[in-house]
């Protein structure tokens, strides 16, 4: 079982907001700098995607994989899980908790545990983790208050 990270970050933003630029999967190439591509496999009958295909192209790992979604019905929580083994993960499983503060920001709270498929020291996966929520949560900071 791999271990859970977890980080936090303050977006000047409401929770809907946030929420609205996770779920919207077609626009991830454009904020997203790992991501070449994306094909929603399957939505739910509300029209939210269900499995989700990424092909990633981070220099030295690429890798590409399916992840199955789950939201609460406000979108307060959104969360996924690998449908399958990929070339890079055998297991990942994370979410986004949105939680709205008294100024009008929101506080999203990202976890991931990932078990990857090729051998790496301890040390050197806890940083990996730490270098991709931190960049997964900047790069959605800044989506979400650009394009408000």
């Amino acid at each position: 079982m791999a271990d859970t990270s977890t980080q936090s970050i303050v977006i000047d933003a409401t929770p809907e907001r946030v929420a609205a630029v996770i779920v919207d999967f077609a626009h991830y190439p454009e904020w997203v700098a790992a991501v070449k591509s994306i094909e929603v496999v399957e939505e739910y009958e509300d029209g939210y995607a269900s499995q989700v295909r990424f092909r990633l192209d981070s220099g030295p790992f690429t890798d590409e994989y399916t992840l199955r979604y789950e939201y609460a019905e406000d979108l307060s929580r959104i969360e996924w899980s690998l449908v399958a083994p990929s070339k890079m993960q055998k297991q990942q499983d994370g979410s986004y908790d949105i939680t709205a503060n008294a100024d009008g920001t929101s506080t999203v709270t990202y976890s991931l545990a990932v078990e990857l498929a090729i051998g790496m020291i301890g040390m050197f996966k806890r940083k990996a983790e730490k270098m991709i929520m931190d960049t997964a949560l900047k790069e959605l900071k800044r989506r979400v208050e650009v394009t408000r």
